[in-house]
């Protein structure tokens, strides 16, 4: 195993989508070699002959001659020293798949906030064991960020984890600029399941919206799922972490309140009355929380710790039930 240093060297980025442009335009004006794996022909000519993304982000400019531009996945990876993993976590596996470039000998970031659903797994933990990775070698960057306001180089804060802080230090340096600050961590379970339950509970809050309920209501429900969340990580990760920072409550508001979010929108559809199916067509993208809690359910039943918010979005998402009843019978738990 080398003597890797993150941050270092060539970087590797994986995906096309809104978070991954924001990422690419960050770490091209740090002056990081960027290596882009970009799987859609259009989005690939669209860079290569106008510097643009003509799907997502598309008012950021690239200097192409900063960047290494394919849709071969291996000539990207290969030559990287650090690869970014920032595709939709229902996608993971099928951008990964033509993958024969081991990854052992890099460092791997995630800046992927869900699951991968047939597999139950987090993208850490599916990538250190689908691929022979030390966690040691592995990094998550998250926090409050919606990719259009990064691209727009709106200040937003940033949260580095690794389980070897000095790590953490020298990956997240990559990221640091005017627009963005950083901050660190090493709790990687607590962290990386703070980014796929809060996807759930923007759901939760879709759903009240659309059902019309109040403000007041509002900031109830949002304060009752921060504790929900913290309850959850402290029961099923116990360690050292404040879930009142911005990598834990922090991206838990922004994806609650902001009309950005995936997962409100896929709630407000359904609380606007459309079937589970039809919100999921009417998305333009991918609403990781639908997933999570599926994932939430599948996996931890057995830890008994309440959570009668994630279970009402289940219950919704998967079994068929009434919004409208599910959510008036959850405003008799909250507090």
């Amino acid at each position: 195993m080398t003597n890797l240093t993150p941050g270092t060297g060539k970087c590797a980025v994986i995906g096309y989508g809104s978070w991954a442009t924001a990422i690419v335009k960050v770490l091209s004006e740090r002056g990081i070699e960027v290596r882009w794996y970009i799987r859609n022909p259009d989005v690939l000519e669209s860079l290569r002959t106008t510097g643009r993304n003509c799907k997502y982000l598309r008012d950021v400019k690239f200097d192409i001659s900063r960047l290494v531009l394919s849709d071969d996945i291996n000539a990207t990876v290969a030559e990287a020293d650090t690869v970014v993993l920032a595709v939709p976590s229902a996608f993971l596996k099928v951008f990964l798949q033509p993958l024969e470039v081991p990854l052992r000998d890099k460092f791997v970031i995630s800046a992927v906030k869900g699951i991968i659903p047939d597999e139950y797994q987090t993208v850490i933990d599916y990538v250190t064991q689908r691929y022979g990775l030390n966690e040691e070698r592995t990094g998550i960057i998250t926090g409050p960020s919606h990719a259009e306001e990064v691209g727009r180089e709106g200040l937003s804060y940033l949260t580095a984890v690794c389980p070897d802080e000095r790590r953490a230090h020298e990956f997240g340096a990559m990221f640091a600029t005017d627009y963005i600050r950083l901050s660190y961590s090493t709790d990687m379970h607590g962290v990386e399941y703070a980014a796929i339950v809060k996807n759930i509970y923007a759901i939760a809050v879709g759903f009240a919206v659309g059902l019309g309920y109040g403000d007041n209501f509002l900031a109830v429900l949002i304060s009752n799922c921060a504790m929900e969340m913290s309850n959850f990580l402290n029961h099923c990760f116990p360690g050292e972490r404040n879930t009142r920072s911005s990598a834990y409550l922090g991206d838990l508001l922004v994806t609650c309140y902001s009309t950005y979010s995936r997962n409100r929108r896929l709630g407000l559809l359904i609380g606007h009355g459309c079937s589970v199916k039809s919100a999921l067509n009417e998305m333009t993208m991918i609403a990781e929380g639908y997933y999570a809690a599926d994932c939430i359910r599948h996996t931890h039943l057995g830890n008994h710790v309440s959570t009668p918010i994630a279970d009402t979005v289940y219950e919704v998402l998967y079994h068929g039930a009434s919004v409208r009843e599910k959510m008036k019978e959850l405003t008799s738990k909250l507090i």
